[in-house]
């Protein structure tokens, strides 16, 4: 199983940027999806989680009202809609499959994870 995350880059305060995640190998509508992110010195932290088929849908606090997860199982992709983007939201960011799960706001609940795509908020 193969994750390559892309849309990340450069916005200012208050814009907005989306997060795309193909994935490759294995049966895409059977892992639970997530984002998460990690600062630099910091922890990697949860961001959003969808379930298979997108019934179940997760959110950090900060981000809630903000930011949108779905899934195309069609394409075996996940995506990750960020909105009015805070410099706090200055991270790389990083999607999970879930194999067999549901999603979770737990990393080690996780079996495979991408390369992780840079995204910077400007203020």
């Amino acid at each position: 199983v193969q994750l390559v995350e892309s849309g990340g880059g450069l916005a200012e305060a208050g814009g907005s940027l989306r997060l795309s995640c193909v994935v490759s190998g294995g049966t895409f509508s059977s892992f639970g999806m997530g984002w998460f992110r990690q600062a630099p010195g910091k922890e990697r932290d949860f961001v959003a989680a969808i379930s298979w088929y997108g019934n179940t849908i997760n959110y950090e606090d900060s981000v809630k009202g903000r930011f949108t997860i779905s899934r195309d199982n069609a394409k075996n992709t996940a995506y990750l809609q960020m909105n009015s983007l805070k410099p706090e939201d200055t991270a790389v960011y990083y999607c999970a499959a879930d194999i067999g799960g549901p999603g979770s706001e737990w990393r080690y609940e996780y079996e495979y994870w991408g390369q992780g795509t840079q995204v910077t908020v400007s203020s």
